[in-house]
């Protein structure tokens, strides 16, 4: 099961997240969301328990618990949704004319 853990201190990292998780099961993998200019924190994580009846006790349990001075956002992750608007072409006029 793959679980969402937000409004995480911009301190905290990923085995942190672990601890935090493995009392509730067995913990496959915890992503930290990074920055890709800076390499700081964005502040949420994705954390992946192997058994989906654990990952939603662990979720039930660690919602709203305080940690590092922050409630947490703790919910099975959604399906990343497709961003619309934008093409891939770039920036700048789009050639419709081909005389220029």
């Amino acid at each position: 099961m793959r679980i969402y853990v937000g409004n995480l201190s911009f301190n905290t990292e990923e085995p942190q997240l672990e601890q935090l998780f493995a009392p509730l099961g067995r913990v496959d993998s915890v992503r930290l969301v990074r920055d890709q200019a800076t390499g700081r924190s964005r502040g949420f994580a994705f954390v992946e328990m192997a058994d989906d009846a654990q990952g939603r006790a662990a979720c039930k349990a660690l919602d709203q618990q305080e940690v590092d001075g922050r409630r947490l956002t703790v919910n099975e992750a959604k399906p990343q949704e497709r961003r619309s608007g934008g093409s891939s072409r770039g920036g700048g006029r789009h050639r419709r004319d081909t005389r220029w």
